[in-house]
């Protein structure tokens, strides 16, 4: 590689030592190329920003002084409740002047360019999507629809309303049944183990080729088994916690040896904002802890801080499931910055004690009183 003095001197540019292994950035192979964070005020577009990671996502925005924009169809994957707990949430204590709320469909185009044409938000973090591996088994046709069409038609918008940067979720689901240890970005990924896994790595190659066509800055993040506070209510992690407290059994499937990446929200959140800030030309990065434990192991933690021996019903393995997830982040560290900080102990812990705190307390997710009516829906 020859670089003249004005290379080293574009803004925003530093090079990082280089190694014998380049980087894929957009159409290019490259040095280890970093794109300093852009400051300052911004208003972020938050799809699926009811759920658990995009409540957890625009809280972090909020309060570092950024507005949101929600756009949410509040669907019945799981309990509604708890996704207008988490919008209640945000709207008490940040106020409706900086959180707008749209329920309806991402795919709407109507809806979405009302959305564009009167917020004006240049930076989308799309987090909105149907999620679950076994239920897309039954029903591939709503991932096609909820995860593909969706997304296409937000990156075609974005294109069209000059966004900043267009970060939107993955999944370490792509990574289907790998034989690879540790899984990494420039792994093949073309044999999908269900239709959830295609959809995202469908979303990918969409991507690419929007970044390709226009230029629009787009970062795909592959999320690996995402717990804690607000989790989703179909997750292992929320079932185990839920399940053991409550005295019921829980099911294991296989014999407790396959092993899972399990990434406390609050990591997963500061990937996504280093993401958003850095608005790279096109990448994909993994977002995880970079360890995986075994779901024996997991549920022992949880019988330690629940104080409460687990009642496991084993069960045989489920089509569509991989062995293990684990993320190499080591790019995600070189070009992000990014680091897992909470160790799985601590992840458990806290999450035990927000649901003793809330739901088995009988507090804020027991009965819940909204004020989303009045929010714009199509």
């Amino acid at each position: 590689w020859c670089l003249s003095l004005s290379d080293l001197s574009a803004p925003g540019l530093y090079i990082i030592p280089y190694d014998d292994t380049p980087v894929e950035i957009g159409r290019y192979h490259t040095p280890r190329e970093y794109i300093s964070p852009v400051r300052g005020y911004k208003k972020v577009l938050v799809t699926g920003a009811a759920g658990f990671i995009g409540s957890h996502l625009s809280e972090r925005l909020l309060s570092r002084g950024d507005d949101v924009v929600i756009v949410d169809e509040l669907n019945d994957y799981y309990d509604v409740n708890l996704k207008k707990a988490n919008l209640d949430m945000l709207f008490s204590r940040y106020g409706r002047d900086r959180v707008a709320f749209f329920r309806g469909d991402v795919s709407n185009l109507s809806l979405m360019e009302h959305v564009f044409e009167s917020t004006n938000p240049k930076w989308v973090a799309h987090l909105a999507a149907r999620a679950g591996v076994r239920p897309s088994i039954d029903d591939p046709f709503i991932y096609i629809h909820s995860n593909i069409e969706a997304t296409t038609r937000l990156m075609d918008l974005s294109h069209k309303y000059k966004v900043s940067n267009f970060v939107f979720a993955s999944s370490s689901s792509v990574y289907g049944g790998s034989q690879s240890r540790l899984f990494t970005e420039t792994d093949q990924v073309d044999q999908p183990v269900s239709p959830y896994a295609a959809t995202k790595k469908a979303c990918e190659l969409l991507a690419y080729t929007y970044h390709h066509l226009y230029g629009l800055n787009i970062t795909a993040l592959r999320f690996f088994t995402v717990y804690g506070p607000r989790g989703r209510p179909d997750m292992a992690p929320f079932k185990f916690v839920d399940r053991i407290i409550r005295g019921k059994k829980i099911q294991q499937f296989g014999d407790g040896s396959s092993s899972r990446d399990y990434t406390y929200i609050d990591d997963v959140v500061d990937g996504i904002v280093r993401s958003l800030d850095r608005p790279y030309p096109f990448e994909i990065f993994n977002i995880g802890k970079g360890s995986g434990i075994s779901l024996a192991n997991f549920v022992r933690l949880i019988e330690k801080y629940t104080g409460t021996k687990a009642n496991v019903v084993h069960v045989s393995k489920q089509p569509g499931d991989v062995p293990y997830t684990c993320a190499n982040v080591s790019k995600a560290k070189r070009l992000l910055g990014y680091k897992s900080t909470i160790s799985v102990e601590e992840g458990v812990k806290r999450t035990v004690e927000w649901y003793r705190e809330g739901i088995g307390s009988g507090g804020e997710h027991t009965e819940i009183e909204t004020n989303i009516t009045s929010s714009l829906s199509y």
